[in-house]
């Protein structure tokens, strides 16, 4: 039987720290993971209470409180507060979303923050996307084309061929489809994950882009593709409705059709 052994010092060892709202009516308490490199101190869930009253209603209101009244080393990432920038992408209550567009009022009883799954931790809640990014650098996110483009022309679509980027463009890299994945649990040395896949994709589907043979060259390996298992873990945690499962369907489609 296979057994496994989790680094040193990366075991929860259960020595957390308490926060009362002292004198509060409307209490929730939030159980966030906490873990800091520099102290060389095991990862910890400290627990917040926090008055509802004094609070804003998204899950990031009640971090930013925290973090402005009562532990300012509480570490996040965060920037638009509208679901836009994916920046607070992170795990509550066991399943992947965005801090900002995830109300407390939909989350029962206490709620619990971790960092996302998979990734390494730089600290508290921010995980490390090195290596999300290199993948997504990989697959050459722009449009790539031979024929030149006429001078002050632009490369011009049709209304139907615009329709067919509708459901990708709008992925923000927050990386809870591929941190959801249990392929890229695995394989995320080899796997390109949901995010990246989709964000392939999206270049595919451009009726510009005009270098479609050599981006299913870089493809076609057991590994850069082939891992998913259509789960749909990635379209059910998609903070923006999207279907990653449905853009690999789509490439590998793309791959069997080539070959006929």
């Amino acid at each position: 039987m296979a057994t496994f052994t989790l680094p040193k010092n990366s075991k929860i060892n259960g020595k957390g720290r308490s926060h009362k709202a002292e004198g509060a009516t409307r209490v929730k308490t939030f159980k966030i993971y906490r873990y800091d490199p520099d102290t060389g101190e095991n990862p910890r869930y400290d627990k917040f209470e926090v008055d509802l009253d004094q609070c804003g209603p998204m899950i990031l209101d009640a971090l930013f409180k925290i973090k402005n009244e009562i532990d300012p080393t509480l570490t996040f990432r965060r920037s638009c507060r509208e679901g836009i920038c994916g920046s607070c992408s992170m795990n509550m209550n066991g399943k992947n979303g965005l801090a900002c567009t995830s109300a407390i009022e939909d989350m029962k009883g206490d709620i619990q923050i971790t960092p996302l799954p998979h990734m390494e931790v730089i600290k508290d809640l921010v995980p490390d996307f090195t290596h999300f990014y290199a993948q997504y650098a990989s697959i050459r996110p722009w449009l790539q084309t031979v024929t030149p483009t006429p001078s002050g022309k632009e490369r011009l679509q049709s209304p139907e061929e615009r329709e067919q980027l509708d459901g990708l463009y709008e992925c923000i890299l927050c990386a809870c489809c591929s941190s959801s994945c249990p392929s890229y649990w695995w394989n995320s040395d080899k796997f390109l994950g949901p995010a990246i896949l989709l964000q392939a994709y999206r270049w595919l589907a451009d009726s510009r882009d005009e270098m479609t043979g050599e981006r299913l060259n870089e493809l076609e390996d057991p590994f850069r593709l082939y891992r998913c298992h259509t789960i749909m873990n990635c379209a059910n945690v998609c903070p923006k409705g999207l279907s990653p499962a449905k853009a690999i369907a789509e490439t590998k489609k793309m791959m069997a059709e080539r070959s006929i």
